[in-house]
């Protein structure tokens, strides 16, 4: 059986680097006694299945992990139950909100998710100077930006991951800086687009303020909806318009 766990990442444990968070909850799954299933070989590793990265110092409200567990011994785990029993396991702002059983043969999170949904923090910016240089971006047919991969520099063109950019307003009194609030949904196929690249983007390049992942869609069955719904959200959900 193979079950999928949304979570989120706030506060101090966004620093937390991808590869630490899987440390932390390898040992909040040991301290929990889940049945769950593991890797053969000398050293036998348990099967979770992540993701997508996100960067370290970035908060999400939806983060995913899919937990292979043995049978059968996995229909006396209470799904229900479990975010109240994994919560307290874990540190301060990684917080299961819900779980439930998946298809093992669905597609892994890393090839299902097409795009993300983001809030960006713009310090020092109004909200309608930056209204207007979102404006100018979207009006440009190519988008370049120069990434390393594989060892060499290459030019990609940013425009099409660019599925929605707009302003939500200033930022909210809790910001570490005065400034704007960018709303943006990025394609995470065939390339994807990061935060950082699209502030990069702008003329002249934007900072980085808080950067918070809000959603991750997925499109199944001809709807577009997240891989696992949070308690009290709608059966199906839709992300943002296309920007234009």
């Amino acid at each position: 059986m193979r079950i999928r766990v949304r979570f989120t990442k706030h506060g101090k444990v966004r620093f937390t680097s991808h590869r630490d968070v899987a440390r932390l909850w390898e040992r909040a799954l040991r301290r929990a006694e889940l049945p769950v299933a593991t890797s053969e070989g000398f050293t036998p590793r348990p099967k979770l299945h992540f993701g997508l990265a996100l960067s370290t110092g970035h908060q999400s409200e939806g983060e995913y992990l899919d937990i292979d567990l043995l049978e059968p011994e996995a229909h006396d785990v209470d799904l229900d139950a479990l975010p109240a029993r994994l919560s307290p396991l874990l540190p301060p702002g990684l917080e299961v909100q819900v779980a439930a059983v998946v298809d093992r043969a669905d597609d892994s999170l890393q090839k299902a998710v097409t795009s993300c949904s983001w809030r960006i923090e713009v310090p020092d910016t109004e909200p309608a100077v930056l209204a207007a240089a979102t404006k100018t971006l979207l009006a440009k047919d190519v988008v370049q930006v120069t990434r390393e991969r594989k060892g060499k520099q290459v030019t990609d063109d940013l425009r099409p991951g660019i599925l929605h950019l707009s302003v939500d307003g200033p930022t909210p009194p809790d910001a570490p800086e005065a400034g704007a609030v960018l709303v943006a949904q990025l394609a995470t196929h065939p390339r994807s687009v990061r935060p950082a690249e699209l502030l990069a983007a702008y003329d002249p390049p934007l900072a980085e303020g808080r950067v918070c992942r809000t959603h991750q869609w997925i499109t199944a069955d001809g709807a577009t909806r997240e891989p696992l719904l949070p308690p009290g959200a709608p059966s199906t959900a839709q992300p943002t318009a296309r920007a234009s």
